[in-house]
């Protein structure tokens, strides 16, 4: 099976700065018998094929080639040759023999990094066009920001696959910001993010909405008190956040700058999980969606924030203009329907 897709060119880019025939490359390759490639070389794609890399990969996981070639069912003789040949492809020794084993020259562990994210790519093509053959009826990519993901969309996707069984969903957790690049991109069909991010070139409408609430440690000063409280109130304190690029972050940014204050961020984390384990740590306070803590269970006080824009609004969104493939617009039209 020779290899002419991007992934395998990926591959193949990282050789297109060419190992230079110094005197000490020169003579690692004279000592196993291959050409030193000249400077400016370039590898030729067409010649690499997938088996050859397997087996590569699986001769560097074993560090031998006696046990690549019994895993392999091959002999020792037609291994060693499958490797001899790899390396005078690629023009520099991949592996260097010792008395128990081989390793991997610096070439070699270049290659195995590509190579295994080459296999892992065409893996994972042979599944999904598998799918296929078994009556698949296409596949959305659908990027959401984790306060959907957590809050909305798990009912509402469950309720579509359950009437639409062969439509893949393949759903990917990011922040608000990049959920927009990759729709006007089109790395993305269908997006959910929070509506005071740039949206601009984008077809949007209303989805959601969630509350906002504080989480503040059990002995806190703040913790005393159940009703609600100004933003301004917690301004005092230590915060922990969501890493930048968030676009909760940057409302309460911005809440803040109106305020006339500053958020003190003490530690910024990924995942609005690991923000409520600092919180319960006594690390710092901080502001989530009410929808995405989890009943019970938390170290931490919550209390309602009294403010206007602690109701946020998600929208969804597409990429304007062109084509709708009809697995998007079905699914669009499901999650646009009103809630229930």
């Amino acid at each position: 099976m020779q290899l002419r897709t991007a992934a395998a060119h990926a591959v193949i880019n990282s050789f297109k700065q060419p190992f230079p025939a110094g005197k000490a490359e020169a003579a690692a390759c004279a000592r196993i018998g291959i050409p030193a490639r000249p400077a400016h070389a370039m590898i030729n794609p067409a010649h690499l094929d997938l088996q050859s890399l397997r087996l590569f990969l699986r001769i560097a996981r074993l560090g031998s080639l006696t046990k690549a070639a019994e895993e392999s069912s091959l002999t020792l003789s037609a291994l060693s040759k499958r490797l001899s040949d790899l390396e005078k492809l690629i023009g520099m020794p991949l592996v260097m023999r010792k008395r128990r084993g081989i390793s991997l020259t610096p070439a070699g562990a270049d290659l195995e990094r590509h190579a295994r994210a080459l296999d892992i790519q065409v893996r994972r093509l042979a599944s999904d066009m598998s799918e296929y053959a078994k009556g698949a009826k296409g596949c959305v990519q659908v990027w959401a920001n984790p306060a959907a993901v957590i809050q909305f969309l798990p009912d509402s996707l469950a309720r579509f696959q359950a009437d639409s069984p062969l439509i893949r969903i393949q759903l990917k957790e990011e922040l608000s910001g990049q959920i927009a690049t990759a729709l006007r991109s089109g790395e993305a069909d269908i997006g959910i993010f929070a509506a005071n991010i740039d949206h601009s070139g984008l077809h949007t409408q209303a989805w959601r909405s969630d509350q906002l609430v504080a989480l503040i440690p059990r002995d806190h000063p703040l913790a005393r008190d159940t009703g609600a409280l100004r933003f301004a109130e917690l301004l005092d304190y230590d915060f922990v956040g969501l890493n930048a690029g968030s676009a909760l972050l940057r409302q309460l940014e911005d809440a803040a700058e109106a305020a006339g204050s500053v958020l003190r961020l003490r530690i910024q984390v990924t995942s609005f999980e690991a923000v409520g384990r600092m919180v319960e740590a006594g690390l710092g306070l901080s502001v989530l969606p009410a929808g995405s803590l989890s009943q019970g269970g938390h170290r931490y006080h919550t209390r309602a924030i009294a403010e206007d824009w602690a109701e946020r609004h998600l929208l969804i969104g597409l990429r304007e203009g062109g084509q709708l493939q009809p697995e998007v617009a079905r699914l669009f039209e499901h999650l646009t329907r009103p809630a229930a």
